[in-house]
Formats: C-alpha cells, structure tokens, sequence
C-alpha cells in the first residue's frame, strides 16, 4: 500500500511540474474549481487569454488527464472540469 501511495505522490508532483512550467496551464487550472463546469468561453475571460490558446491549453490538460470534456460531441459549447487526478494536482499547487 505504501509503494501505491509513493506512486501516486510521484504522479502528481510529475503533473503539477506539467502545469507549473506553463503560465496559461497555471491560469487555466487555478479558475477551475473542483466539481465546476466551464466553457472555454468563460475560461478565456476568466484568465485573460484568447480563444486559441485556451482551445490549446485544454487540450493538454486533457491529454493529461487533468481536466475531462464532459460532452465531446458538442462543437461548441464544450463542459469542462477537473478530473480526480486534476484536483490533487490543483491542491498540490495552492500548497
């Protein structure tokens, strides 16, 4: 059990690097509350940055499993939020 914890410890100090080497990462993830849905429109005014960068910046937070699209399938519109993982990494941050 304790190796499983180091592991996850491990994980989550490699994400939080992940994000922290990127303002936009750093921006996008801190106006992400846990539980809270947004749209990449309120994302991009809530952080001061435009429209492809953000479209950017979410996909590689996606790719990394610390944010999800809850409804792929719309083309616009899209619902985002923190994953489990995304949110230890958020907490990990603001420590």
């Amino acid at each position: 059990m304790r190796g499983e914890t180091k592991m996850m410890d491990d994980d989550i100090l490699i994400k939080g690097s992940y994000v922290k080497i990127s303002n936009y990462r750093v921006k996008v993830m801190n106006t992400l509350e846990p539980g809270e849905v947004k749209i990449p429109k309120e994302i991009a005014k809530d952080t001061n940055i435009i429209p492809n960068h953000i479209s950017k910046t979410l996909r590689e937070l996606k790719d990394n499993n610390l944010i999800e699209c809850i409804n792929e399938e719309a083309r616009k519109g899209r619902l985002y939020r923190l994953t489990p993982l995304g949110i230890e990494v958020k907490q990990y941050l603001e420590d």
